[in-house]
């Protein structure tokens, strides 16, 4: 009981931190088998597990398919049998089912710089229920007092954190430092990571000018469709609350492949 109930304090702990886990589940044996029905195990991405279903040939394909099945983002029933002539090439002479549940943070949000406006756009992530990260080197501004949702914070240059957080395909990256000269080395940090969005705050001749030095080093944002600045959607507003809505809008909108067009009904058909 006590191994059931850390494993799934440890799965809670996975997804509000953005991470995509597979829950195994042995849910039937016959047989001979290294482990009974129910014994579970977490797995992560890189194949790291929490937990055990019985170790050897059988875990070891369970983890590989556990895997496979993070990757694509779907779990599903998986029988494993234990003969020399069945799927493992094992000779328990048994035979085991297990079930395999995916839990896949549809995207996490990573925040370059922990000021009034990092600060606003990391509440209305909480509030959309996306997991972020806020990066900064400021103690004083990266903390829990400032983020207390944050699934992480990361004290430290906020180019270099893009290394830190892990970025992936489906990281929204968030620049919004205190200043230009942070913001183009964030851009240019994050444009060499597999990241789904780059967003950079900034008014429209400062984004050219970070956009013409980042060509000098062989990096071309206007030509990276996932770059994204002056970032957000216009909406008119300038305060920090209203910059956060519309980054966030913007995030909601290309995740979910949308246009950010009006819902009104204007016909009676």
């Amino acid at each position: 009981m006590n191994e059931a109930r850390n494993l799934l304090k440890m799965l809670c702990e996975a997804i509000d931190a953005g991470k995509s886990v597979a829950f195994v589940t042995v849910i039937s044996v016959d047989g001979s088998t290294p482990r009974e029905a129910g014994a579970k195990m977490l797995v992560f991405g890189d194949s790291s597990i929490e937990g055990t279903v019985g170790g050897g040939t059988l875990e070891a394909l369970v983890i590989r398919q556990a895997a496979a099945c993070v990757k694509k983002g779907a779990g599903g029933k998986f029988v494993f049998d234990l003969k020399p002539d069945g799927n493992t090439g094992m000779i328990c002479m048994g035979r085991a089912e297990v079930f395999i549940d995916v839990y896949k943070s549809p995207l996490k949000i990573l925040i370059l710089g922990a000021g009034h406006v990092g600060a606003k756009i990391a509440r209305a992530a909480g509030l959309a229920g996306y997991p972020c990260v806020v990066a900064d080197d400021r103690p004083e501004f990266a903390n829990r007092e400032r983020f207390p949702d944050a699934s992480d914070i990361i004290v430290e240059e906020p180019h270099k954190a893009v290394a830190l957080a892990g970025v992936d395909e489906n990281t929204y990256v968030v620049i919004v430092t205190r200043g230009h000269a942070l913001d183009r080395e964030c851009l240019e940090a994050a444009m060499r990571t597999r990241a789904a969005y780059i967003g950079m705050i900034g008014s429209a001749d400062k984004v050219r000018e970070t956009f013409r030095r980042a060509a000098s080093k062989k990096l071309y944002p206007l030509k990276d469709p996932r770059v994204y600045s002056p970032i957000g959607l216009d909406l008119g507003g300038k305060a920090p609350g209203e910059i956060a809505v519309s980054v966030i809008s913007q995030i909601v909108m290309l995740h979910y492949g949308r246009k950010g067009k009006h819902m009104r009904v204007t016909s009676a058909a």
